[in-house]
Protein backbone atom coordinates (compact mmCIF):
# COMPACT_ATOMS: atom_id res chain seq x y z
CA UNK A 1 0.00 0.00 0.00
CA UNK A 2 1.34 3.44 -0.87
CA UNK A 3 2.28 6.00 1.75
CA UNK A 4 -0.50 8.34 0.63
CA UNK A 5 -3.13 5.62 1.05
CA UNK A 6 -1.85 4.81 4.53
CA UNK A 7 -1.92 8.46 5.56
CA UNK A 8 -5.45 8.83 4.17
CA UNK A 9 -6.61 5.80 6.18
CA UNK A 10 -4.99 7.22 9.32
CA UNK A 11 -6.67 10.58 8.72
CA UNK A 12 -10.06 8.88 8.35
CA UNK A 13 -9.59 6.70 11.43
CA UNK A 14 -8.64 9.69 13.54
CA UNK A 15 -11.55 11.73 12.20
CA UNK A 16 -13.94 8.92 13.20
CA UNK A 17 -12.34 8.76 16.65
CA UNK A 18 -12.78 12.51 17.00
CA UNK A 19 -16.47 12.24 16.14
CA UNK A 20 -16.94 9.57 18.81
CA UNK A 21 -15.24 11.81 21.40
CA UNK A 22 -17.38 14.79 20.40
CA UNK A 23 -20.54 12.69 20.61
CA UNK A 24 -19.47 11.42 24.05
CA UNK A 25 -19.38 15.01 25.29
CA UNK A 26 -23.09 15.40 24.53
CA UNK A 27 -24.35 11.95 25.54
CA UNK A 28 -23.41 11.35 29.17
CA UNK A 29 -25.30 8.04 29.40
CA UNK A 30 -23.32 6.58 26.50
CA UNK A 31 -20.07 8.36 27.26
CA UNK A 32 -17.90 5.36 28.17
CA UNK A 33 -19.08 3.24 25.28
CA UNK A 34 -18.40 6.06 22.84
CA UNK A 35 -14.97 6.72 24.32
CA UNK A 36 -14.16 3.02 23.99
CA UNK A 37 -15.09 3.24 20.31
CA UNK A 38 -12.88 6.32 19.90
CA UNK A 39 -9.98 4.46 21.48
CA UNK A 40 -10.49 1.52 19.12
CA UNK A 41 -10.32 3.83 16.07
CA UNK A 42 -7.15 5.44 17.45
CA UNK A 43 -5.64 1.96 17.87
CA UNK A 44 -6.46 1.22 14.24
CA UNK A 45 -4.70 4.41 13.15
CA UNK A 46 -1.59 3.60 15.16
CA UNK A 47 -1.60 0.01 13.93
CA UNK A 48 -1.81 1.20 10.33
CA UNK A 49 1.18 3.50 10.85
CA UNK A 50 3.20 0.86 12.68
CA UNK A 51 2.62 -1.76 10.02
CA UNK A 52 3.50 0.64 7.21
CA UNK A 53 6.65 2.03 8.80
CA UNK A 54 7.68 -1.37 10.14
CA UNK A 55 7.46 -2.81 6.64
CA UNK A 56 9.12 0.24 5.12
CA UNK A 57 11.96 0.24 7.63
CA UNK A 58 12.43 -3.50 7.25
CA UNK A 59 12.77 -3.18 3.49
CA UNK A 60 15.06 -0.18 3.80
CA UNK A 61 17.40 -1.92 6.22
CA UNK A 62 17.56 -5.01 4.00
CA UNK A 63 18.35 -2.82 1.02
CA UNK A 64 21.11 -0.84 2.73
CA UNK A 65 22.78 -4.01 3.96
CA UNK A 66 22.76 -5.54 0.49
CA UNK A 67 23.70 -2.45 -1.47
CA UNK A 68 27.19 -0.95 -1.37
CA UNK A 69 25.65 2.41 -2.37
CA UNK A 70 23.60 2.49 0.83
CA UNK A 71 26.59 1.92 3.09
CA UNK A 72 28.38 4.76 4.83
CA UNK A 73 31.92 5.37 3.54
CA UNK A 74 34.68 4.76 6.02
CA UNK A 75 36.45 7.84 7.26
CA UNK A 76 40.16 8.12 6.51
CA UNK A 77 42.24 9.09 9.47
CA UNK A 78 44.70 11.87 8.70
CA UNK A 79 48.13 11.56 10.29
Amino acid sequence: MSGNAVLENVRRYRAIASLYRQTAAFRPLQKWSLLDQAEEWERRAVSELESYFGLRNGLASDWTLASPVGRQPEMAIAA
